[in-house]
């Protein structure tokens, strides 16, 4: 492969593999240089893209070594951490090396391209929260997320002992988490394990999936309380994949109430007054990174969440 750069990014050229021969162009794009779908029909849509030096439609199938030359996007600016005060942030817990938050609806849990939102971690700044400094610019201290519509109990590290050690605990599946969801219908069995792999999603680059060949990812689920058209299950997390609990239970049919992107019934996300998912982060536990004491954050329902239950037991 031949690598050369200039103002608008960077240009390859190299011979279609053996083992794309066949592959959709935009397809075989993504995947030679570890883009999404989007960016990669984009760049052939813009005629960034040629095959033995012609430009060609996305749907043409690639031939193997045929020479493919694609001029990649210029890399994206860094992202800066800017302080910025998150209402309804609240601090649960915070010592040297650990801060606890209850994070509210709305908020990511880190900068990301295309994310303009306020940030746990630029709320913490904004707030006097020093961070630790290990891991990539935007996420430093974070050792793992919550989505932008989850609500509830998040751990950030603030010390670099606490931050290597947390992150270890999450790898190893040594943090206990607990979800609260309600989901639509009646699960059954009442009580039971989803252990199906996980990946992203063929055809939608923001949706994830079960696929063959995915990450391990095991949900273990109990029914709390049943209503006629939904149910109130408590979820522990054995790993923690994108979107794991919201793929997991829209795949047995049973979507989180509210959750039009992995198929909630939108009639019954209207009448509880739903604009997310219900799912929150009830319940956090792990060895503390410095004491080595088991310690337990519990967060209580949000506001939203709370009246559409009280909707589904009139």
């Amino acid at each position: 492969m031949s690598t050369t750069f200039t103002a608008g990014g960077d240009q390859r050229s190299l011979p279609v593999p053996d083992g794309l021969d066949g592959m959709r162009l935009d397809q075989a794009v993504a995947r030679l240089f570890g883009l999404s779908r989007t960016t990669a029909a984009a760049l052939v849509d813009a005629g960034a893209a040629r095959l033995d030096g012609t430009v060609r439609a996305n749907s043409h199938k690639v031939r193997a070594g045929s020479w493919l030359e694609v001029t990649l996007p210029a890399p994206a600016a860094t992202i800066v951490v800017v302080p910025q005060a998150v209402p309804g942030l609240r601090v649960v817990h915070a010592d040297d090396d650990i801060v606890v938050v209850d994070k509210p609806v709305g908020v990511a849990a880190h900068p990301s391209p295309g994310w303009t939102g306020p940030t746990v971690i630029g709320g913490l700044a904004a707030i006097g929260h020093t961070i630790a400094t290990s891991g990539a610019a935007e996420r430093q201290g974070v050792v793992h997320r919550l989505d932008v519509g989850t609500t509830g109990v998040m751990v950030v590290a603030k010390s670099e002992q606490a931050y290597s050690l947390l992150k270890r605990a999450f790898k190893e599946r040594e943090v206990e988490k607990r979800y609260h969801a309600v989901v639509q219908g009646h699960l059954d069995p009442l009580r039971g394990t989803i252990d199906a792999p996980i990946d992203r999603h063929p055809h939608h680059d923001y949706r994830w999936a079960v696929v063959s060949g995915g990450k391990p990812s095991i949900t273990h689920y109990d029914t709390i309380e049943a209503f006629p058209s939904a149910s109130l299950v408590d979820v522990r997390l054995e790993t923690g994949r994108t979107h794991q609990i919201r793929v997991h239970f829209s795949t047995l049919r049973h979507p989180c109430v509210g959750d039009l992107t992995y198929g909630a019934d939108p009639t019954l996300s209207g009448r509880l007054k739903l604009d997310r998912q219900w799912l929150h982060a009830r319940e956090l536990s792990f060895q503390h990174p410095r004491t080595g004491d088991e310690v337990r954050f519990v967060s209580d329902y949000p506001d939203d969440l709370g009246r559409a239950l009280d909707i589904l037991r009139d």
